[in-house]
């Protein structure tokens, strides 16, 4: 085991029954220090959550178990290490974050605490990290995606994904649609989108899934991880059932996050086709989040992309009309998603870049 630098602790997080717990200082300082970083990183709160939403995103699940380290300098949180671990069987990948707030930069709190990341996950049997970071744009070199689709400037981060022995495989575009006055623009979208979809209708629902769609909601979720564009990214499938489904929407529940689920159902077979996830805290006033979208590979070539896009956003604009803008994040070689985007009004505003590392 190697020695952490002088005056550094990596403390394991204990993940409390309560945001009110006793026990609960440690997860809400890791929670403002978490939000901290994120606005040095990227200048908005967008990313911001607070920590009793937060909460429920970090219980334990049968599908991942979730290790968190807070880093405390001199007895001062100042960022966190965290490292995801899927439970499939024969699962391979471990996935890791290391934020740190800028004061705290220089001091070898990063390479410490990806020594206990990598430790940790050889201990857990994995061969393969992956993690994403933000690379703000700046002047002078850059990497280009081995996917030819997209480039990051060779910051600080860069440099150390790259000392660390990572290969960038992927750029992920966040992207932004400001909503107001946007629904002609998206009616009229719809409409093109029906007239291509005919054999199609749209379904709508927030949690929880209805029953008579769950075992296909659960399959269409188990196809993101394998149907997406992955680049050089080595994942483990994921297994979906209805087990797992009641998993998934708890951690919106219990945080009263709001979560509306558009799918395109095809008419003729019931067959799900295609879906989409927008959703938004319990402040209704602050960004919504478009999460997964997909549209099963035999289905394809019906705009449906487009239909369960632009339905998803026209009912939020009735549900939600106090939240002014969707954020959405899609792999920079995926050109059908983000031609829907663009055509929709969504416009980049950063870049992440996608790592990985093969263990020998």
């Amino acid at each position: 085991m190697s020695t952490l630098p002088a005056g550094l602790e990596l403390r394991p997080l204990r993940i409390p029954a309560s945001i009110d717990s006793p026990d609960a200082a440690d997860f809400r300082e890791m929670s403002r220090v978490r939000n901290l970083v994120y606005r040095e990183i990227a200048g908005h709160d967008d990313h911001a959550m607070p920590a009793d939403e937060l909460l429920p995103v970090y219980r334990p699940t049968a599908a991942q178990i979730r290790l968190v380290w807070i880093a405390l300098w001199d007895g001062e949180v100042v960022g966190r290490v965290g490292l995801d671990l899927p439970q499939e069987d024969g699962a391979r990948t471990g996935f890791w974050l290391i934020e740190l707030r800028r004061s705290a930069w220089g001091r070898g709190i990063g390479r410490a605490a990806h020594d206990l990341i990598e430790r940790t996950a050889r201990e857990q049997g994995r061969t393969i990290l992956q993690s994403w970071a933000e690379h703000p744009a700046t002047d002078g070199p850059h990497l280009d995606a081995p996917t030819g689709f997209g480039r990051i400037p060779l910051d600080r981060a860069a440099q150390f994904y790259l000392d660390a022995g990572y290969t960038l495989e992927q750029i992920v575009r966040q992207s932004r649609l400001d909503l107001t006055g946007a629904e002609p623009h998206l009616r009229a979208l719809l409409t093109e989108a029906e007239a291509a979809a005919s054999g199609y209708r749209v379904i709508q629902w927030t949690l929880p899934t209805p029953p008579e769609f769950v075992d296909a909601f659960a399959y269409m979720k188990s196809r993101m991880i394998t149907d997406a564009p992955a680049a050089g990214l080595d994942y483990d499938e994921e297994t979906w059932d209805a087990a797992r489904v009641a998993e998934w929407e708890r951690t919106y529940s219990d945080a009263d996050r709001h979560l509306l689920v558009t799918v395109a159902q095809h008419v003729d077979s019931g067959e799900l086709a295609a879906f989409n996830e927008l959703v938004v805290g319990k402040d209704r006033t602050a960004v919504t989040h478009q999460e997964d979208t997909l549209v099963v590979a035999s289905h394809r070539g019906h705009r449906l992309g487009m239909l369960v896009k632009c339905a998803g956003l026209l009912a939020w604009r009735e549900a939600v009309p106090e939240s002014p803008r969707v954020m959405t994040y899609n792999a920079e070689e995926n050109r059908p998603m983000l031609s829907i985007n663009e055509t929709i009004g969504f416009a980049p505003i950063a870049y992440e870049g996608a790592w990985q590392k093969v263990l020998g």
